[in-house]
C-alpha cells in the first residue's frame, strides 16, 4: 500500500493540481490576449483562435503521435501519468474558458501569466507527466545532433512565435517569446525545487579542514586537486563538491570559519550522474577478539614397533 501511495496517489495528487493551475493560467491570462505558450499547447492555441475548436480537445489530439512515441521510450507510467494529466488540463480548460480573465493590461498577463503556467507545467513534469510532447522529439533528436532538448525546443517555439507574428501581429509574437522565458525559468525551479545541485570550488590553504568541514555538517565529500597561483606561485588546494541550493549559505559560513582569505565560486548544475551524498557514519570502536578457549592437548602414544622374530 505505501508503494502504490508513493508511486501513484502522490503524483497524480500534484499533477491534478499542476493542470489545474496550467489550465487557470491559459484560459485566465494568456488566451484572452492571444498571448502564445510553446509547443503543442501553443499550436493547439493558434489552430483555436483560427478555427473555434475547443482548446483541450486539440491539445490531445495533436499530442497522441507524441504520447505513442514517449510510451516506447519511456514506459507505461509516463504514458499514464501524461494522459491523465492531458485529460484534467482539458477538462478544466473548459472549466475556465466563461470566467473573465483576472487583469486586461498586458505586461501583468505576461508576468503572472509566465509564473503561474510554470508552476503548472512544473509541477506536471516534477511528478513524472507531461503536457507537450515537443519535449519528447527533442529528447530523440538531441541524440543525433550536437543540440541540447532545451535549444531544440527553443528552434521549434521560434517557428510557432513566428507563426503567430504573421497571424496575430508581432507585438504578440514578442509577448509570448517573453512569457516562454518567464515560463522555462520558473519550470526550472518547481521541478527541480531547492534540490537544485550547485558547484563548488574552492581555493584556500586549509583544504583538508574545510573537507573535514564540510563532510561532518553536510555530509558532502570533497575531490582535492593541486593548484599552483600564477602570481604568487604558491601551492594552493583546491576542493570541489556538489551541494544544493539550500546549503549556500552553510558552506559560506564554513569558509569564512576555516579561511577567510579562500577563494570560492558556486555554479549552477544542469545535470547530476550518480549518488553525491555521503551519510555521516558513526563509527563505534569495535571490541578485541575474544580470545578462543584453551583445548587440553591430547597425547597421542605412537604405536610400538613389533619385534623381529628371533630366527
Amino acid at each position: 500500500m505505501n508503494k502504490v501511495f508513493k508511486q501513484w496517489i502522490v503524483p497524480l495528487f500534484f499533477i491534478t493540481v499542476g493542470a489545474v493551475i496550467a489550465a487557470f493560467a491559459l484560459e485566465e491570462f494568456l488566451v484572452p490576449f492571444k498571448i502564445l505558450d510553446g509547443g503543442v499547447v501553443g499550436i493547439s492555441m493558434i489552430i483555436s483562435q483560427l478555427t473555434g475548436f475547443q482548446l483541450g480537445v486539440l491539445t490531445i489530439l495533436l499530442n497522441i503521435p507524441f504520447m505513442i512515441v514517449g510510451f516506447k521510450r519511456l514506459g507505461i507510467r509516463f504514458l499514464i501519468r501524461s494522459i491523465y494529466a492531458m485529460i484534467i488540463f482539458s477538462v478544466f480548460l473548459s472549466v475556465f474558458a466563461d470566467m473573465k480573465e483576472v487583469t486586461d493590461k498586458e505586461i501583468l498577463v505576461v508576468a503572472f501569466g509566465g509564473v503561474t503556467l510554470g508552476i503548472g507545467v512544473g509541477l506536471i513534469l516534477r511528478y513524472g507527466g507531461c503536457l507537450d510532447g515537443t519535449e519528447i522529439v527533442a529528447m530523440l533528436l538531441s541524440h543525433h545532433t550536437e543540440f541540447s532538448v532545451g535549444q531544440i525546443v527553443l528552434f521549434f517555439n521560434i517557428i510557432i512565435y513566428g507563426v503567430a507574428g504573421v497571424l496575430f501581429g508581432p507585438d504578440r509574437a514578442l509577448y509570448s517569446l517573453l512569457t516562454y522565458f518567464i515560463t522555462s525559468k520558473v519550470i526550472d525551479i518547481v521541478e527541480n525545487g531547492m534540490e537544485q545541485g550547485k558547484s563548488v570550488m574552492i581555493i584556500t590553504d586549509h583544504g583538508k579542514d574545510i573537507a573535514d568541514a564540510i563532510y561532518s555538517q553536510l555530509g558532502r565529500t570533497c575531490t582535492q586537486m593541486e593548484g599552483k597561483g600564477m602570481v604568487s606561485n604558491g601551492i594552493k588546494t583546491v576542493l570541489y563538491c556538489v551541494i544544493t541550493r539550500v546549503e549556500v549559505p552553510a558552506i559560506k559560513k564554513i569558509i569564512n570559519d576555516a579561511d577567510v582569505s579562500a577563494f570560492m565560486t558556486i555554479s549552477d548544475v544542469s545535470e547530476i550522474v550518480g549518488n553525491h551524498i555521503k551519510k555521516r557514519k558513526v563509527i563505534t570502536p569495535k571490541a578485541p577478539p575474544k580470545a578462543a578457549p584453551k583445548t587440553p592437548a591430547v597425547k597421542t602414544q605412537k604405536p610400538a614397533h613389533k619385534a623381529a622374530p628371533k630366527k
